[in-house]
């Protein structure tokens, strides 16, 4: 097939005018960004349809402060909200935080609202696995990690390892923080944290990013990077980012070295997980050492880009997450001490019990002794309300659809659901919906959690791809929160400037800078 080599070529210069046209445009564009980057936080207009861009340069002006904007915006226009990209670009949005839309996309007609093959492309490096994958595939895929995740032996083993690695690593270097009276960011140490509870189960080995010496954290970083470009890549005309790759320049040329960077600590970690194995011996490997043991003999996952792809997103999925809202949780309780005393007055009567079993002054609490505590979990879900990890959902449309609130969508349109947006409805969660209260999910006797359906609560997501690590993921932030709040007061320091990173995780642009005192009971 001689001609093969110089037919894409060939296609690409067709098309290059077009993409230098949207070169010209991403230049102000990123103008736009930087000076709104430097402005108020407090849009006061609804998406101005301009010639030619239509909306997309009041998307980019707000790049900074999507999450804010959006929730404005749906206020004023009755929940949903359509926008419209330059002729060409394929951008036809469809934003919502309607319930009933929710439960239409998730539940009702999931199957007419895909991933699709652009989302896969914009998390590429994650391509195959099932946080890009939909239909049949996906079905199989979920059915095998599911199986993985609730075994007894896996929760069993992730259960020791939180409660050994707050006790050996994060509570020792709480106490020293306390003791010196150091501000530190607790969102980097959280992150650490999360860091070292995802590869530990996965590989059967602890990177040590949690440590005294605080070790360079590469990976984690590039882990950042990735979901930082593909927010971009999210709200941006695919022409536009992919021709930013083909040159490979800004956003994109730091995506390349953030794979590179992921890739050699994959490498490093099986190496090391590889040794490891060898000295427990095949009998070891075959009882399932760790996450990766139960798919290097299925057939189905044989494929090494499979296997990486895979790797990644289960460490994007435990890291990201439960580190974000665990940033979250402390700056909420940090504000409201009021909130804290009612924590550490439902776990007073395990650590009544504790200390007279000769507990030591340092208390730990363990996973099975917070299971059952109420408030707490309400905590929880009051962060994930206001400050959800993943505060935006893309979907597709496959095929002509009208939505319960009456708009049409047309196949190919992309779908954007603002989780942070649906937290912040007051015909859902009444005119309080701004402040953070747990009580809100408490039901009259004071014992058991009010219900929220998923498609009004949409944290762990809903219908067919509810969240496989929910229970795994509260185990271990109710692990952290006890401990930490029962042996120390967090004090937040003053003149921070608290705001969201524009990324496709929730994570704080600054940081959280705290201090610690130790109690003293």
């Amino acid at each position: 097939y001689p001609t093969l080599p110089i037919t894409m070529p060939i296609l690409f210069s067709q098309e290059l005018p077009i993409y230098t046209l949207l070169v010209l445009l991403v230049l102000p564009l990123y103008y736009l960004y930087s000076r709104a980057s430097c402005r108020s936080n407090n849009p006061a207009v609804l998406p101005t349809n301009w010639p030619i861009l239509h909306m997309l340069p009041s998307l980019v002006a707000n790049l900074h402060n999507l999450h804010d904007y959006f929730t404005l915006v749906l206020a004023r226009s009755g929940h949903s909200f359509r926008a419209h990209g330059p002729p060409g670009t394929g951008m036809r949005l469809f934003v919502t935080r309607d319930p009933a839309n929710v439960r239409h996309i998730f539940t009702t007609n999931y199957t007419n609202f895909p991933k699709g093959a652009e989302f896969a492309a914009i998390f590429d490096i994650m391509s195959g696995s099932i946080f890009t994958i939909d239909g049949e595939p996906a079905r199989r895929q979920r059915t095998k990690i599911k199986s993985v995740l609730s075994s007894p032996w896996l929760v069993a083993r992730m259960e020791a390892g939180c409660r050994d690695k707050v006790e050996n690593s994060l509570l020792p270097l709480f106490t020293h923080m306390a003791s010196t009276g150091t501000p530190f960011n607790v969102q980097e140490l959280m992150s650490r944290f999360m860091f070292d509870m995802a590869t530990i189960p996965l590989f059967g080995v602890d990177p040590g990013l949690l440590s005294w010496d605080m070790p360079p954290m590469d990976a984690a970083v590039a882990m950042d990077t990735i979901m930082e470009v593909a927010f971009f890549r999210v709200m941006m005309p695919s022409s536009c980012w992919k021709l930013m790759r083909w040159l490979n320049i800004g956003t994109e040329r730091k995506l390349q070295v953030a794979h590179k960077v992921l890739g050699e600590f994959v490498r490093e970690m099986l190496e090391r997980r590889k040794i490891n194995t060898c000295r427990l011996g095949n009998a070891e490997e075959q009882e399932g050492v760790d996450i990766r043991s139960c798919f290097i003999n299925d057939p189905d996952y044989a494929d090494d880009d499979l296997a990486h792809a895979m790797i990644i997103s289960y460490m994007l999925a435990a890291r990201d997450t439960v580190g974000t809202t665990l940033t979250w949780v402390f700056y909420n309780l940090a504000k409201n001490p009021s909130i804290v005393s009612i924590i550490r007055n439902e776990l007073s009567p395990i650590a009544s019990h504790k200390v007279a079993s000769g507990a030591g002054a340092m208390l730990i609490f363990e996973p099975d002794e917070t299971k059952s505590l109420v408030y707490l979990r309400a905590v929880l879900y009051e962060t994930l309300r206001l400050y959800p990890p993943a505060p935006l959902e893309r979907k597709m449309v496959a095929g002509n659809d009208i939505m319960p609130s009456g708009h049409e969508v047309h196949t190919g349109d992309t779908i954007f659901i603002s989780l942070y947006s649906m937290g912040r409805m007051e015909g859902v969660w009444g005119n309080d919906c701004l402040d953070y209260n747990p009580d809100r999910w408490i039901v009259n006797d004071g014992n058991n959690l009010r219900y929220v359906p998923s498609h009004k609560f949409l944290a762990f997501n809903s219908g067919p791809r509810m969240c496989l690590g929910k229970d795994i993921a509260i185990m271990q932030m109710k692990t952290i929160i006890a401990s930490t709040l029962w042996n120390f007061d967090v004090q937040l320091m003053e003149g921070q400037s608290i705001q969201p990173k524009p990324s496709c995780i929730l994570e704080m642009k600054n940081g959280l800078i705290v201090k610690l005192n130790k109690r003293v009971i």
